[in-house]
């Protein structure tokens, strides 16, 4: 509840913190509509494989002229100005920034980043959950070892989430679901870029204004970007993944305690202690009451009369026994609240969410029917999409995760609906992405093994 106090306390003993941003995208761009008048923070570098995207984002954003035109980071950092670069490698590595915000989105990008962090003694903020979801775990515990913050990204849901895990968790509750709301019906996970905006109900107008990217979006529509923020949140808080993959029920924010509990209480949950999203829209389409499609929530429970009396005499929603109740919030901010992230790892030293173990992945589900030699397309694209499982589950029988799903090429013939295999490709053991999931899948397997004997 201090941070802008400690934020103006730095600004005034040493000068504000040195922040650089890897990705002028969308996530990106609402970071830099804020960072400009949060004090005690200073932008010093921009990386962006197309510089010239950078720029565009800092006029959008309503960043004063010369913004952008420093000759060297030395320089905007001596001057207060902004570097761009399109070599992120070499920003991390140089002297005089105290955190780095991986806007990227892409898993490969991400764990390089993360490792080159670590060599340099950087903080790291992970708004790329793909690369959380792929390796987080490992990641995590690379930055604990080298001694730097490895955070997820605040204003992003997972963060968020976690937040309402951890309030209730302090507060003496026991926590039965956590989650998000979006907008869900079955048949979207067939949803491809091509189908993406009539789901969506843009029109061309809005597309030509708007900075839309149609993978990004329609993995946000078939089921693979929710499927990636709670594998962040179970690996963040220890709540685990329904055994068979998110099951969306349509869900208001007032029925929340009623349904999200376990079925022997009466709700639709396999147990207490799991990860959910909820639809805004019932199964025949319609709209449902006080949706939280933008929203993020907590259940939770209490075993003490005088607690749950206590949440009657306050007007706290709960299920008809008294003792399950919520709370939520309607909406999150993106990259508007990034700076929580920046002051809380920079001054804290802690992180807004982390992965702390490993129990949900995300792995590859066709899409369609696919024929030996197609080439899978990866997240939001037209050949898979992600499903939610528990990480032991995913390691045991060899799922091929969604991160990299991406430009391999299909050896066995797959249905639909099929969850793909490691066998079902063929995905180069050489690559270093590939080969760091697989050092974390074997570091798990070997601690799993241990803790079965």
């Amino acid at each position: 509840m201090n941070l802008h106090h400690l934020l103006t306390k730095r600004n005034h003993e040493k000068g504000p913190l040195r922040v650089g941003l890897i990705g002028a995208g969308k996530f990106g761009s609402m970071y830099l509509a804020q960072a400009g008048s949060t004090e005690g923070v200073h932008l010093a570098a921009i990386a962006d494989l197309a510089p010239a995207r950078a720029v565009e984002a800092l006029r959008r954003t309503g960043w004063r002229n010369g913004q952008g035109t420093a000759a060297s980071l030395a320089d905007a950092l001596a001057k207060g100005t902004t570097f761009i670069t399109d070599d992120a490698p070499a920003m991390i590595a140089s002297p005089g920034l105290d955190v780095i915000i991986d806007a990227t989105g892409s898993p490969s990008a991400g764990i390089t980043h993360v490792l080159a962090c670590c060599r340099h003694g950087k903080h790291i903020i992970m708004v790329n959950v793909e690369a959380d979801a792929l390796a987080g775990p490992l990641l995590a515990r690379r930055a604990e070892e080298a001694g730097i913050v490895y955070s997820l990204a605040y204003g992003d849901q997972p963060a968020l989430i976690c937040e309402l895990v951890d309030w209730a968790r302090a507060c003496g509750f026991t926590v039965v679901a956590a989650g998000k709301g979006t907008k869900y019906l079955p048949v979207y996970h067939q949803s491809t870029p091509d189908t993406v905006w009539s789901h969506y109900g843009f029109t061309e107008e809005q597309l030509a204004k708007g900075d839309f990217n149609a993978k990004m979006f329609n993995s946000f529509l078939d089921g693979t970007k929710s499927a990636i923020e709670m594998a962040a949140v179970a690996n963040a808080t220890g709540l685990v993944p329904p055994k068979d993959g998110l099951r969306f029920p349509p869900c208001g924010a007032d029925d929340l305690p009623r349904i999200l509990k376990p079925r022997a209480a009466g709700g639709l949950l396999d147990a207490a202690g799991q990860v959910e999203v909820v639809s805004s829209l019932e199964r025949d389409g319609r709209p449902v009451f006080r949706d939280l499609r933008w929203g993020v929530y907590v259940t939770f429970t209490t075993e003490n009369s005088y607690s749950a009396r206590c949440f009657r005499e306050y007007g706290v929603n709960t299920d008809e026994s008294g003792r399950y109740s919520a709370l939520y919030r309607p909406a999150h901010l993106i990259g508007l609240e990034l700076g929580i992230s920046v002051a809380s790892v920079a001054l804290r030293g802690e992180p807004t969410g982390a992965a702390r173990d490993f129990t949900g992945d995300v792995v590859a589900t066709a899409k369609r029917d696919l024929l030996p030699g197609e080439t899978l397309d990866g997240e939001g694209g037209f050949t898979v999409y992600g499903t939610l499982l528990p990480a032991r589950k995913s390691i045991a029988s060899g799922y091929l995760p969604i991160g990299l799903a991406h430009q391999v090429k299909v050896m066995k013939p797959i249905t639909a609906g099929e969850t793909i295999t490691w066998g079902d490709v063929a995905a180069s053991r050489q690559d270093e992405t590939v080969k760091f999931r697989l050092e974390m899948e074997a570091a798990f397997k070997k601690e799993w093994s241990i803790e079965n004997k």
